[in-house]
């Protein structure tokens, strides 16, 4: 799933895509509205790509999770956030069926489905959006298979002095956007 510059904003309402870096923060854009705003290095920001939910056994990506709404709700708009908390507990069992529930909170569990609605509405939830990277295998130099991960839309190689991550700079004051820990809901 191409999302891996989707971005929350602490003390913000709705989801934004990263699309520059500035000297002093980011350029960001509102995932329905397109809208474009600056916001400062002190900004609490997580990358919905480090998210995970809790189950008993593991811990679940974000987009897999994203993905088993899709596939129960055809690929449509799920229940509001503002359900009741029955039907909101409800939809995270269909969603996520061994989920840890006392460590994912009501809480949670209402951000996960307005997140999924503002995605879906800004075009972010198609059967596409899931698909995984296919792998070839090709014969290597010593006549050893080697597999290769292809993905859809071609991407520039990293350069090699630098990380392949986002280009997220992120002062004392803000969360670490680019860490490789993972942020988990609950």
């Amino acid at each position: 799933m191409l999302l891996e510059k989707i971005i929350s904003i602490s003390g913000k309402p709705g989801l934004y895509k990263l699309v520059s870096q500035l000297k002093n923060g980011f350029i960001i854009e509102e995932v329905t509205t397109r809208k474009k705003v600056s916001i400062g290095n002190s900004s609490q920001v997580s990358l919905l790509d480090n998210i995970a939910m809790f189950t008993f056994d593991k811990e679940v990506p974000l987009f897999e999770v994203f993905e088993n709404i899709a596939k129960n709700n055809d690929y449509k708009e799920t229940i509001s956030h503002k359900s009741t908390e029955d039907e909101l507990r409800e939809f995270m069992t269909a969603s996520l069926p061994n989920y840890d529930t006392d460590r994912v909170y009501f809480s949670d569990i209402k951000k996960l489905a307005q997140w999924y609605n503002i995605l879906h509405k800004a075009g972010y939830i198609t059967p596409e959006s899931f698909v995984k990277a296919e792998a070839e295998t090709v014969e290597g130099e010593a006549g050893e298979e080697v597999s290769i991960e292809k993905d859809a839309p071609k991407k520039a190689a990293p350069k090699a002095d630098k990380p392949a991550t986002p280009k997220v700079k992120a002062s004392t004051g803000a969360k670490a956007a680019t860490k490789s820990t993972h942020r988990k809901m609950g």
